[in-house]
């Protein structure tokens, strides 16, 4: 058994409650206790203490890109320029430098609080789309990497064939692709979860994947109750495209091919139509939005508050990881909506601590994490309320001054499974500044 007592805690069904003793047997939550007296034999967690939070979407290998497509360079520079500048970097690497690369990414992640990543992977085979000798050796690459920086991880295996629609993969998608969806599911289907990892599948898009095929992973999800994540209307030009070929939204595709269900995500979600919301809404999907990434691409704003009305649960991710603060992303999805209507309050903070905490759990198929209670996995990250941007946060409700004041580096502690992972704001397995540097240098 070991013990946890924490100053303040957001406990599940109850809000915030100090000295809380938090008694964990094995990787789960034993017990929780208000209004409990020191003790000698517990590890101490000042500060506010949040159930860990989940990343949803993430693309490890764009992290190295950070700073590397910001230049000004006029209308020319969009997300379609970005995209071959990621195209260049992903043809360039191998299982061992993307696992060293990917547990320096995750490191990052444990630092800013999260303690599970869903891990949206499409870079699958050797450069000229040969098979490696173990054809899921990037895949296994990241959940190496993932354990050993201290996280939890759903590796959604992304189906990608075509490089648009009717369009064979060519240049680096060659490494994307397994040829048709029968020869991803049985590549797939190797997978093995772990104590830390669960398998997940994704749907890259319908650019990427026609509609027979969406079928085909989304039996293969279906057959394994597991979570199917799709990118969704992250550009005005995919709608267009979509609905000139198939004469439907990318979103009535997946549901006309059996997609959509509690356990899918759409990803960005940002150009739906009216009707795709209701859609989505009526399925009980959940929407992933990556603020950070969608201002950085000029994606656009989604329709968060619609979503949430017509009943999708909203998560978040980091996606390209131009910046990696689940805080950021959450204050985000409200500060974005006030922009475009002109009025305030549209997501209360609550909400958006769910989305970063239980919501983005449920949709990577850890519905038992992201929350204080016996019972859940005992995932704790603290948070220091003494910092400059968090000095004068009221001690009874912390949470609107967390969800729009704070960020990564408010992080002090961090705990997955019961286990420390992060100690005092300093990665205890590893040394992520330099982790980062070595593995971004060594890219060609």
């Amino acid at each position: 058994m070991t013990a946890f007592l924490c100053e303040l805690a957001v406990l599940h069904g109850a809000g915030v409650q100090a000295d809380v003793l938090v008694e964990a047997d094995g990787d789960r939550i034993a017990s929780v206790t208000p209004g409990a007296a020191p003790d000698g034999d517990t590890i101490r967690l000042d500060g506010l203490v949040l159930p860990g939070m989940a990343n949803a979407h993430s693309h490890a290998f764009h992290r190295a890109l950070r700073g590397r497509t910001q230049a000004r360079g006029g209308s020319e520079q969009s997300f379609w320029t970005w995209r071959e500048r990621m195209y260049e970097l992903a043809d360039e690497l191998t299982p061992d430098g993307y696992r060293e690369l990917a547990r320096a990414v995750y490191g990052e992640m444990a630092l800013a609080g999260i303690t599970t990543v869903g891990e949206f992977h499409y870079l699958h085979h050797e450069r000229g789309g040969a098979r490696y000798a173990n054809p899921n050796a990037m895949g296994e690459a990241l959940i190496d990497a993932a354990r050993e920086a201290g996280l939890r991880m759903t590796l959604l295996d992304a189906c990608y064939l075509h490089g648009g629609i009717g369009v064979k993969a060519d240049g680096a998608q060659r490494r994307f692709s397994d040829g048709d969806a029968e020869t991803w599911a049985a590549r797939a289907g190797e997978l093995e979860a772990g104590p830390l990892s669960r398998i997940g599948a994704a749907i890259h898009s319908v650019r990427a994947v026609d509609p027979d095929s969406v079928r085909v992973v989304a039996e293969w999800a279906d057959e394994r109750a597991a979570p199917l994540h799709a990118h969704v209307s992250e550009q005005p030009a995919e709608n267009e495209a979509c609905f000139e070929a198939y004469g439907a939204t990318p979103t009535g595709v997946l549901e006309g091919a059996g997609a959509l269900s509690e356990r899918f995500t759409a990803v960005h979600a940002t150009h739906l139509a009216r009707g795709d919301v209701d859609v989505l809404g009526r399925a009980g999907a959940t929407c992933c939005l990556c603020p950070t990434t969608e201002r950085d691409l000029a994606d656009g704003v989604g329709p968060a508050r619609l979503l949430a009305e017509a009943g999708s649960p909203l998560a978040l991710g980091t996606d390209s990881h131009a910046l990696i603060d689940m805080f950021e992303e959450a204050r985000a999805v409200e500060l974005d909506q006030r922009l475009l209507g002109s009025a305030r309050g549209l997501h209360a903070p609550e909400e958006l601590l769910e989305a970063a905490s239980g919501a983005g759990h449920a949709s990577l198929g850890w519905p038992e994490a992201g929350r204080i209670e016996s019972g859940a996995l005992c995932d704790l990250v603290a948070l220091d309320l003494g910092g400059v941007r968090l000095a004068g946060t009221p001690r009874h409700d912390p949470i609107p001054s967390v969800v729009f004041a704070a960020g990564s580096a408010d992080v002090r502690d961090v705990v997955v499974g019961g286990e420390p992972v992060v100690r005092d704001g300093v990665h205890l397995r590893m040394d992520v500044p330099a982790e980062l540097e070595a593995a971004i240098a060594a890219l060609p």
